[in-house]
């Protein structure tokens, strides 16, 4: 049984449609990327499965439960981080943490000890005397996901998390994920750094107008996207004459001349069943008498198949 499923989940604002349909399938102990523009629907799906919305009609499960209809059940079990955290005048980081335990029925030594625990997780006890408001992005969202771990949720669902973060923050940010993963937490990360994505997710889904263009493993998506596989060239002349050259060379599906620092670049798609081996480019170049000052093949990467699976579309 799935941790996370959604089936044909929808939400309409009067007559938009925030989420047309959505099915998602998300398995124990996945850290899944959810991607798209905004206003795709990203926020709203999470905010359901957060049991903050109530969806138009289909149904969402978390554990089993169904949101809506099982929420006290699915609340214990469940961290929701926003994008934002709201204001806590005159309350220092400990007392912010132990209003929330007391939330969760967590009492006496047990919520002394849990408050030690999740500072230390998220590297936050010296910042334990301090005020909330004073403390900067990047430690106001991992207080955000201190509060959330103290009652040991099994699922995280994390809206933007490094939104607005400097670097060093991001990376910080990217490790405590990581160990959470580690930890066994199910999680959902909505995000646009993509290629942080790639390095924290082993599953993603792609939604776009309210509709999943995709989900799967990473590793299903970059082969999805790789429509054929790319090429550039850099010849230090006649870079229209080899672009015909290599036009004509069997297995070759498109060429295209742009430009690299300055210089004409020649972008050649190669059909990978086609079986041609893509060093055969520049030995035809030079067996012609054309100087090729640089010869790379494109990787696919989490940035590229998002842009070849996606028209930018919202709701």
């Amino acid at each position: 049984m799935a941790m996370i499923e959604t089936i044909n989940l929808t939400k309409k604002y009067g007559d938009l449609v925030a989420l047309d349909n959505l099915n998602l399938e998300i398995q124990e102990g996945d850290c899944f990327g959810f991607i798209g523009p905004n206003g795709a629907g990203k926020t709203t799906t999470i905010k359901i499965l957060a049991t903050l919305l109530k969806p138009t009609w289909g149904e969402a499960r978390i554990d089993g439960k169904v949101v809506g209809y099982q929420n006290p059940l699915i609340r214990p079990i469940i961290g929701y981080v926003p994008d934002f955290m709201g204001s806590y005048d005159d309350m220092v980081v400990s007392e912010y943490l132990e209003f929330f335990a007391a939330c969760y029925d967590i009492h006496g030594k047990q919520r002394a000890q849990v408050v030690r625990d999740v500072l230390e997780l998220t590297e936050l006890a010296y910042k334990a005397n301090a005020e909330v408001n004073g403390l900067s992005r990047g430690m106001t969202q991992r207080l955000s996901i201190a509060r959330v771990l103290l009652h040991d949720p099994k699922v995280l669902l994390l809206d933007e998390p490094a939104s607005g973060l400097d670097p060093r923050a991001r990376i910080d940010m990217r490790e405590l994920l990581k160990e959470l993963r580690r930890m066994g937490k199910t999680i959902v990360i909505s995000s646009h750094i993509l290629h942080e994505l790639a390095e924290l997710c082993n599953t993603v889904g792609i939604v776009e107008q309210g509709k999943l263009v995709f989900s799967g493993a990473v590793s299903e998506i970059m082969a999805k996207a790789r429509m054929g596989v790319l090429v550039h060239v850099v010849v230090d002349e006649r870079a229209e004459e080899a672009a015909r050259l290599l036009a004509e060379v069997a297995g070759v599906t498109q060429v295209d001349i742009t430009s690299e620092d300055g210089r004409p670049r020649i972008d050649v798609t190669i059909d990978p069943r086609s079986g041609l081996p893509v060093s055969d480019l520049p030995s035809r170049l030079i067996a012609r008498g054309f100087r090729v000052s640089a010869f790379y093949q494109e990787q696919v990467n989490l940035e590229t198949a998002f842009m070849r699976l996606t028209r930018g579309l919202v709701s």
